[in-house]
């Protein structure tokens, strides 16, 4: 039996992405982190699995798996590059809910959803203002998984990143930014993610900054975000969801016995 991938990134956010909608690759934890190795393995930042869907509407079920065997709710470097692979403009099936895709020559949009702002979402470990958290005045919210904001640190991602994903305010742990306001409409932005360490993107973590910027009334609803790997487009329409525009690319494809 051999293996069949693709390696892809979204802005230097690298993955290997697995086709299992006709068989399935059972990977567990150990397998998917020595795949993941960058020494030992093919290396990325997270690992996808495509499935055959099982929600009305949706082309095909996503699964994302952070370097360290973890599993995670959401991915939005990874989704453009699923939408890119299977082509059109498919609806994706993710534990955050269906994710619709569109396509314009070489960008990607992504419908990330609503963000959720209550403590409980998050999720904290108590309860507490997510707008102005006791951890470096970081505002969080969940863009399908739990993300944290600190403002005017973007130089601290190394230095602290680490500590507060792990901190026991969040018990599933959480995706750190370390955002600079530029403009009204352009941000710098680094981000430490769970489970993957600092990447060059975070598209999911683009999102939150983004919204949790406006929230604190920092920048506009549409706002163009700088990572180390690119620019990705963020706008926080007034129906509530986010739509996430950028990049994704084929790296090379293989296969492992």
């Amino acid at each position: 039996m051999t293996l069949s991938f693709t390696k892809m990134h979204g802005l230097g956010n690298d993955f290997i992405i697995i086709d299992g909608r006709e068989t399935d690759p059972a990977l567990d934890a150990d397998k998917i982190r020595h795949l993941c190795d960058r020494r030992f393995g093919i290396g990325c930042d997270q690992l996808v699995v495509l499935s055959a869907p099982t929600a009305n509407g949706a082309d095909v079920l996503v699964r994302f798996f952070n370097a360290d065997g973890s599993e995670s709710g959401a991915c939005g470097n990874a989704s453009r590059c699923v939408a890119t692979l299977i082509g059109g403009n498919p609806v994706l099936q993710t534990r955050a809910g269906l994710l619709p895709t569109s396509q314009d020559g070489e960008l990607i949009t992504v419908n990330m959803g609503t963000p959720r702002f209550e403590w409980q979402d998050v999720p904290l470990a108590k309860e507490y203002d997510t707008l102005h958290l006791p951890l470096h005045d970081a505002a969080a919210c969940s863009m399908g998984n739990p993300h944290a904001t600190v403002f005017g640190d973007v130089s601290r991602a190394e230095d602290l990143g680490p500590s507060l994903e792990n901190s026991p305010l969040f018990p599933q742990r959480a995706n750190i930014g370390f955002a600079d306001i530029i403009t009204p409409t352009h941000m710098r932005l680094r981000v430490w993610e769970r489970g993957a360490g600092l990447t060059l993107a975070c598209g999911s973590g683009a999102c939150a900054a983004v919204v949790n910027a406006v929230r604190r009334g920092l920048t506009e609803r549409s706002c163009v975000v700088t990572m180390d790997g690119g620019d990705l487009r963020i706008t926080w329409q007034d129906n509530g969801d986010v739509l996430m525009t950028g990049p994704a690319t084929s790296v090379f494809h293989g296969k492992l016995p």
